[in-house]
């Protein structure tokens, strides 16, 4: 007999050999159903695998991310039989989940899929699943392995098995297909009832660029039908939110092939849309005690080698630039640490002057590759809202703890309700890709996680997801559509101060190295402005968007009074623009609600007579006549209102 703990710590024995699918089914048949993966010893798995020693385990149902990752990695092998159904000899590259949903990589020779050829591709995905045939693993080895797949002529695969250690390669069959894979997968192809083909896309084998462009398919699939009809219904909303759609209704921001791909204009609106969001961080960094600094958009290739960037980010950032100067190498900035470290150096520094804060909104540069390129939420060059702290140790905690107000503050102030707070923490198993002492290390993670305890944040923990120079705290902000966005962020470091050579003279008159901490409440000024489109749709709050009103004379006999109250709006710093097209008032009104403006102030003969304006408010309909100043004040009233709200 073997003994099983579950979650709750209780303990129950089972004969050595058990399955996870038997445990479930000892329980309840109803848990047996929608149980889909099982953990055991904090390794996931399949629920079909016997378990033959003393374990812990937790079950998975869809609810839970472990239990969509079994889901949907064994729908993209059925979609990918499916295919290999209707198109014979096609090649597999590698097939994954993703955050909604899986894709397949495909090489179909001279066959070229398109969108038109899903619903055929569906149809045969979802026979399949009818089949409910079982998922079973084989381990192989990797003789046997290089044998199959070269019988079946799959360069792909040979290439992936070439790449892993004999005693370590299973197979996966199902039906009539067979793929290399580590699993886990479900018990049978019978809990996918919903299936849906969203899309096909090119992508480069293995993201290299000089390769081969396979055919990626994208695919989502559920337990329930009705499951997949929310989600359509949240795609549709989400395409209508999409932020390069309404940037482009918006006037935000555009792209042009002349300047290059990933390298977003800010138009008049966007610009101060994000002048706006800049100035609003400024002054909570005043409050918190932050100087304002500068860096070049270049370095020296040495500043980024002495940091360890080069040697981590080499490959994706953009080629060296060569002077005149032999041997001297530059490198479009790909991030502003370094340059921090440098301006610490300036003059030699004092227990009593620490802790330090840097701010910069600076702009880097790092090459993402076409095919990863998406509006702003993935760009060549972006704005961070960057800052670095140099702290004594004893500081470190506080220093943290004021940085999660400034980031909780701002996430207040823009609605943003619904978020994950995750400590993304080294490698439990593999601390090689890492740079930095063990003892700087654990300091690192041991802060951050007191620190969230104190402040009694409900935290996840992510293991692998560290920086290479230290551990952090990310915060993952869901949407109104329930999507989730990675956008602040905060960095503890040991390590850039040990490479810089930062030092500053305690109080025992000896020097001492500072800690480091890196923070970004936005995260770029790019993805957080494209988070913010879609999370309102446009609209945004009405102390934040480029246009707060725009004046609509009835016909061009009171285009003079609009300059009039444009002018007095404008000069009491109400942001207005005027509409003094020649087009009926119903148009004008219908096409300035399109753009998401507040405030509608319609003018014509009683108006201009009494010295007023028709007030009209986006989605709410006419508000009545009041004078100018009345205007103001009511604006005024609305905007201190919301502000305040956001300080208590």
């Amino acid at each position: 007999m073997i003994k099983i703990t579950f979650p709750d710590q209780s303990v129950r024995e089972f004969e050595a050999g058990v399955t996870g699918l038997e445990i479930a089914q000892s329980i309840s048949p109803r848990l047996a159903k929608e149980v889909l993966s099982i953990t055991v010893n904090d390794t996931l798995t399949d629920l079909t695998r016997p378990i033959t020693t003393d374990a812990s385990i937790k079950l998975h149902k869809w609810e839970d991310e472990e239990g969509k990752h079994a889901f949907w990695h064994s729908s993209a092998h059925l979609m990918a039989e499916a295919i290999e159904a209707l198109y014979p000899g096609t090649k597999f590259g590698i097939g994954p989940t993703i955050e909604n949903g899986f894709y397949y990589d495909i090489d179909t020779g001279d066959t070229i899929i398109k969108d038109s050829d899903l619903p055929k591709i569906e149809k045969k995905f979802k026979d399949l699943a009818s089949q409910k045939n079982a998922y079973v693993r084989s381990e192989v080895s990797k003789a046997e392995a290089l044998e199959y797949f070269t019988n079946k002529n799959d360069e792909y695969k040979l290439e992936l098995i070439n790449e892993l250690e004999d005693g370590t390669i299973s197979f996966y069959e199902q039906g009539n297909f067979t793929d290399l894979c580590r699993g886990p997968h479900l018990p049978s192809t019978a809990p996918i009832k919903a299936i849906k083909l969203l899309s096909v896309a090119g992508a480069y084998w293995r993201g290299d660029e000089t390769r081969k462009q396979l055919t990626r398919i994208y695919a989502i699939s559920f337990p329930k039908a009705k499951m997949l009809e929310e989600y359509l219904v949240m795609l549709e909303e989400a395409q209508k939110r999409d932020h390069r759609k309404i940037g482009k209704e918006l006037e935000l921001f555009a792209f042009s092939q002349k300047v290059g791909q990933g390298l977003p204009l800010w138009l008049p609106k966007g610009a101060k849309l994000r002048e706006r969001l800049e100035n609003f961080l400024k002054r909570v960094q005043v409050r918190y005690g932050y100087e304002p600094v500068i860096t070049p958009h270049i370095g020296n290739k040495e500043l980024y080698v002495t940091s360890g960037h080069y040697a981590k980010y080499g490959k994706d950032s953009f080629q060296p630039i060569n002077t005149p100067a032999e041997g001297e190498e530059f490198l479009l900035k790909p991030m502003n640490c370094p340059h921090h470290c440098e301006i610490y150096k300036t003059k030699p520094r004092s227990y009593k002057d620490l802790p330090i804060r840097f701010a910069e909104f600076g702009t880097v540069y790092r090459y993402e590759q076409s095919g990863e390129l998406h509006g702003l939420t993935r760009v060549r060059g972006f704005t961070q809202d960057d800052a670095h702290l140099f702290c004594r140790p004893d500081q470190l905690k506080d220093e943290f703890k004021k940085v999660i107000d400034i980031i909780l503050y701002i996430f207040k102030a823009l609605d943003f309700k619904d978020y994950i707070t995750q400590v993304s923490l080294r490698d439990q198993n593999d601390h090689s890709k890492y740079i930095g002492t063990e003892d700087n290390w654990n300091k690192a993670e041991q802060a951050i996680i007191e620190a969230c305890e104190e402040k009694g944040m409900n935290t996840i923990v992510e293991y692998g997801e560290a920086a290479f120079y230290g551990p952090k705290l990310d915060f993952m902000v869901k949407d109104a559509l329930g999507r989730k966005w990675q956008l602040g962020t905060i960095q503890v470091d040991y390590n850039l101060p040990e490479r810089f050579e930062l030092e500053y003279i305690g109080s025992d008159n000896q020097k001492h190295r500072p800690v480091m901490i890196h923070r970004a409440p936005f995260g770029s000024m790019e993805r957080f402005v494209a988070v913010l489109i879609e999370h309102t749709a446009g609209k945004f709050p009405l102390w934040l968007t480029p246009e707060q009103v725009v004046i609509l004379p009835i016909s061009e006999k009171y285009n003079d009074y609009a300059e009039k109250v444009l002018n007095f709006l404008n000069n009491s710093d109400i942001r207005a623009v005027l509409d003094d097209r020649n087009e009926k008032i119903g148009k004008k009104i219908r096409d300035n609600e399109l753009k998401r403006i507040p405030y509608l102030l319609i003018v014509g003969e009683k108006e201009a007579a009494e010295g007023k304006i028709a007030v009209r408010k986006q989605g709410e309909g006419d508000k009545g006549a009041m004078t100018q100043q009345d205007f103001v004040d009511f604006i005024n009233q609305e905007v201190e209102k919301m502000l305040s709200e956001i300080e208590q």
